[in-house]
């Protein structure tokens, strides 16, 4: 029995939000501790990188473009 989804991943561009809020999220922190972002700057910046990626959520609604693909599961 094959467990294996062989149907290709999905390439919208929606799908990118996340990641891309996930390591900006990560360069943020990692900024404070360097020096690069002051605690002030890294205090204010964190709550809207978790508002703007809600909002993404939010309006984007269900994504049924790889879920409808045949073999998808």
């Amino acid at each position: 029995m094959n467990h294996m989804n062989t149907a290709p991943a999905c390439r919208c561009g929606h799908h990118k939000i996340t990641p891309v809020l996930v390591i900006l999220f990560g360069l943020l922190f990692l900024g404070e501790h360097f020096g690069v972002f002051s605690a002030m700057f890294t205090s204010t910046a964190w709550p809207i990188l978790v508002i703007v990626w809600g909002l993404s959520k939010w309006m984007g609604g269900s994504c049924k473009c790889y879920a409808c693909m045949p073999n998808a599961s």
